[in-house]
């Protein structure tokens, strides 16, 4: 079998990170669908779920860091700020129509049960849509006025102070998008909207009150514009020759918000008339962040001086194919194609399933990356290949 095409070794941990959010969310959804009885009681369900809860951030935070890569290269080649937003918030674009896809998709294969609201659903297909829309949005803004401006004569590197710019424009985005997120769930709830446009802000789909299940803009997209914010940072030409201190340092970073979250939800200052740490809080909203820090170190780590890079990695290979593998596994743990009864296992019968699943969706990974190659390396032995004679 042909070898999948390696990524980068400097950028492999971005595509290992996917693949740990696949796995992440591999197990949270296949326990949650397949586990019954006594088990979905147990202490393990419990973690399971609890681990449940990164996939989404680091799908959002890493779709942030890409966004600066793509936005960055676009940049270097000198194209103007119209055709990179023009690139960047049209991929975005297409990311909300494969969400919106999905959802009609689940909606037809569920025929005859599933709610006509379900088409709406504000899932996490959609806000990675939305959120690159924003981001191409903001990018297009801080490029166009930085291009406007004058050049100070003190600025030895204009592209290293336009990385820079970019970078605070995005962790501020994130800042007031967490800011506000409190505010837009209770007492600023914009109720004048349909509910299908202010799910989009809190979630509230049609059921009265914002809804913790799902990925409305508030919080959620805070994660892509933090993630933004790291690739800017990542991608300065000075930070580029101080690469381990930047990645160690940006680990320390997240330890120190983990503890700053800490101390904040501790402490005597309320600014909220509703406060609620676990999914609207400020708070909140930094330890993640933290966490996400922390795990793009260890990743960075594993890739560059670990195991990451030893020949084939099941991780980066379900990270190529990560959309890939989102769309098609949701059929086979929650659709009709389950290959296992609903809410009716044990946790040895979930946890075989999911080698199941995690294996059928490698193997889909590697063939859905491998294929043009294998398709390219066809055609090329057939034009090779001796003409036989008359």
């Amino acid at each position: 079998m042909t070898a999948a095409v390696p990524a980068k070794p400097r950028l492999s941990y971005i595509d290992w990170m996917r693949g740990l959010a696949c796995l992440l969310m591999f197990q949270t959804h296949c326990y949650d669908s397949w586990l019954g009885g006594t088990a979905r009681q147990s202490r393990f369900f419990m973690y399971s779920q609890l681990g449940g809860t990164f996939p989404a951030p680091l799908f959002l935070f890493l779709a942030g860091i890409s966004f600066a890569l793509v936005t960055q290269k676009l940049h270097q080649k000198n194209l103007p700020p119209s055709q990179i937003a023009r690139s960047t918030i049209w991929r975005g674009a297409e990311i909300f129509g494969y969400g919106l896809l999905l959802r009609l998709q689940e909606y037809a294969i569920a025929w005859g049960w599933a709610p006509k609201s379900d088409l709406l659903r504000v899932d996490i297909l959609n806000t990675i849509g939305v959120s690159m829309m924003l981001m191409g949005v903001l990018c297009w803004i801080m490029l166009a006025t930085r291009m406007r401006g004058p050049v100070s004569a003190h600025e030895r590197n204009p592209a290293t102070q336009m990385t820079i710019t970019l970078a605070l424009a995005a962790a501020a985005a994130a800042l007031v998008i967490s800011l506000l997120t409190p505010l837009l769930w209770t007492t600023w709830r914009p109720t004048w909207l349909p509910w299908p446009l202010e799910s989009y802000i809190n979630g509230v789909h049609n059921l009265g009150t914002p809804q913790a299940w799902l990925f409305p803009i508030f919080p959620w997209t805070a994660f892509a514009f933090a993630g933004l914010a790291t690739g800017f940072i990542l991608q300065s030409n000075w930070i580029r020759t101080r690469e381990v201190t930047v990645f160690f340092s940006l680990g320390i970073a997240g330890v120190v918000l983990i503890e700053l979250s800490r101390l904040l939800d501790a402490s005597n200052l309320k600014v909220y008339a509703v406060y609620d740490y676990w999914h609207t809080s400020p708070q909140f909203f930094l330890i993640r962040v933290g966490m996400l820090l922390m795990i793009l170190l260890g990743s960075y780590l594993w890739c560059r001086w670990g195991a990451g890079q030893w020949g084939f990695s099941p991780l980066i290979q379900l990270g190529q194919a990560s959309l890939f593998v989102y769309w098609v596994h949701i059929e086979f743990v929650y659709g009709r194609a389950s290959i296992l009864a609903k809410h009716a296992q044990t946790i040895a019968g979930a946890s075989a399933g999911l080698l199941v699943i995690f294996l059928a969706m490698l193997s889909l990974a590697y063939i859905r990356t491998n294929i043009k190659g294998w398709r390219k390396s066809y055609q090329s032995r057939r034009s090779r290949a001796p003409i036989p004679a008359l």
